[in-house]
């Protein structure tokens, strides 16, 4: 447990009393708290009495303490068995906050987003005090966008439903192998829907153990080749397929079933060349039936070099010289992360450590800059205050480096968070753009610019702004960025957070610029992020030699004390 997982907790409270309208005063004092320990530099490790905080009360200390050495919340579970799920549901509806779920469910009854909408239909709303006709029309329109399955997730709730599946299959007698199967083992964006290849010799337990779950929603088919169930969490629901193996076509079936539609016609021309067919069961030859004792054995059979499933896409991948596309063996560091000093969850002891048994060579500690407020960001004192405890850090470790830095906000008006007077002090400087997403091209491509103009700053963190399903990021320049990146020696971020994947794979396609890939990690477990960047990366066909954090320990080194060039080519 981290303190994020507490703050989580008491804000989790806050929004369940305001949904069971208890009294301001006591949802406020959840709140400070919570923002009382968001600003406490400390991990929770550290803290000996959270009273002890200014902001904390006996009340909020004695939950606190509850959750620290339970792993439960009372409080909570009181407020849960109170509150109607639907209402919860309602909090989905942007601009619908709980004060005024709870308003409609007090006048009203409401207690389901199926009874909103038909309040909204009949006006009732907008008769409400506090409401409106505009109001109204903006909830309605809302709720057929919650009520509605969407056609695919984005990868970050797919690798959530997996999580769910894959914890009850590893509780299994029944299952000697299995793995996750098409576009959500191709780590795409987005997916429709999941499947798992699962090698059994006891389908109906396997069946059983699985229906016991309390997230199956609905069973659509079962057999003996295939089980296909809808699960739900957090009220989204998606269809998983398992497919049933039992002999040594596992790998063939795996294969297969990874693969896209083009990868495969591709597969099955090279075989047909050799007067061979492939299907999921094995490689037909005219000595028979030929199965693999793993994927590396499949492609190295038709003189290939093993694909990764995430670049099985195209049929490309089977074209090209793919020896020198990235892997994450190749990343030797990770460059963009937070600590507790912002809205990090650890330490910077805690990460150095991480990173040791991720094998890094080296790491940047690049908390957020002052302006991001909602982000506890750093000023001036703090951060100066930081680079000197990542010193003394740094010469306690002969096997990493550790460097100080920052992720600089690029603000509305092209100003960069700090003057160059503070940046030269850091080791390292990413630079931001975390609000105005609704200016114009033309402005936000002056801000990009302006802080690619600056000796100090080394690289442009996640350049677009998206999160994959949620919002489209504010408008840039694709073309203009990237040769301006080249033309100032601005390195482009992969921000590999799944939430994020920005830049894209196709829009990183073709293009000879430098790159570097970073988890953006706000947590240790965050650390483990770095394979959806890197499946980023091989889905672009970026090479390694152009990605800054597959230099060697030495070589960053150099990298850091060269300083930033105004041609990266001289």
């Amino acid at each position: 447990m981290v303190k994020k997982d507490v703050i989580r907790l008491l804000e989790t409270i806050a929004v369940y009393m305001e949904l069971n309208l208890e009294n301001s005063f006591k949802v406020s004092a959840y709140r400070k708290a919570a923002a009382a320990l968001e600003s406490d530099e400390r991990t929770l490790k550290e803290i000996d009495n959270v009273s002890s905080i200014k902001g904390i009360g006996k009340g909020t200390s004695a939950v606190i303490n509850e959750f620290i050495e339970s792993g439960q919340s009372t409080v909570l579970k009181e407020l849960e068995d109170k509150v109607p799920n639907g209402l919860v549901r309602m909090l989905k509806i942007p601009n619908l906050g709980p004060k005024r779920i709870a308003k409609i469910h007090e006048a009203l009854g409401i207690d389901s987003l199926e009874a909103l909408k038909k309040a909204c239909q009949n006006n009732e709303i907008s008769n409400m005090p506090g409401f409106g006709n505009k109001t109204e029309e903006n909830i309605l329109k809302s709720i057929d966008l919650v009520i509605s399955r969407p056609e695919r997730y984005p990868i970050d709730k797919i690798l959530k439903f997996k999580t769910l599946i894959t914890k009850t299959i590893d509780e299994m007698d029944q299952v000697v192998q299995y793995d996750m199967a098409g576009s959500s083992r191709r780590l795409k964006e987005t997916s429709r829907d999941l499947d798992f290849i699962v090698k059994t010799n006891d389908i109906e337990g396997f069946t059983h153990h699985i229906l016991q779950a309390d997230f199956v929603s609905d069973v659509v088919s079962r057999g003996d080749k295939k089980l296909s169930i809808e699960i739900e969490h957090d009220f989204d629901k998606i269809n998983v397929d398992f497919r049933f193996v039992q002999g040594d076509e596992y790998i063939s079936t795996l294969q297969h079933f990874t693969g896209s539609k083009d990868h495969n016609v591709k597969m099955r021309q090279i075989a047909k060349a050799h007067g061979e067919k492939i299907s999921e069961y094995g490689v037909e030859t005219k000595d028979g039936l030929k199965t693999f004792e793993s994927e590396a054995a499949f492609y190295d059979y038709f003189g290939l070099p093993f694909i990764p499933p995430s670049m099985r896409e195209t049929g490309k991948e089977t074209e090209i010289d793919i020896s020198e596309i990235i892997s994450e063996d190749d990343i030797n560091g990770d460059l963009h992360m937070h600590t507790i000093a912002s809205d990090g969850a650890n330490s910077i002891v805690e990460m150095v450590e991480k990173a040791r048994e991720k094998n890094y060579s080296y790491i940047v500690i690049t908390d957020h800059s002052k302006s991001l407020i909602v982000a506890n960001g750093l000023s001036e004192a703090r951060l100066l205050a930081q680079v000197e405890e990542i010193k003394k850090i740094n010469a306690q470790y002969d096997d990493i480096d550790v460097y100080s830095g920052i992720e600089m906000d690029i603000l509305a008006d092209g100003r960069l968070d700090y003057d160059d007077e503070v940046l030269k002090q850091l080791d390292y400087v990413i630079a931001a753009i975390h609000s105005s997403f609704q200016q114009s091209e033309d402005e936000i491509m002056k801000r990009l610019k302006n802080a690619m103009d600056n000796p100090y700053v080394r690289h442009i963190a996640h350049p677009t702004g998206r999160l994959i399903g949620q919002r489209t990021g504010y408008p840039v320049n694709m073309e203009a960025l990237f040769d301006y990146a080249k033309k100032t020696g601005t390195v482009l971020e992969i921000n590999a957070n799944p939430k994020r994947l920005d830049l894209s794979s196709a829009v990183i396609s073709n293009k000879d610029n430098l790159f570097t890939v970073n988890t953006d990690a706000h947590h240790t477990d965050h650390f483990d992020f770095m394979k959806y960047g890197v499946a980023t990366l091989q889905k672009g066909f970026v090479h390694k030699s152009q990605v800054i954090n597959t230099m060697n320990r030495q070589a960053f080194k150099d990298f850091i004390n060269k300083g930033k060039q105004s041609d990266i080519n001289e």
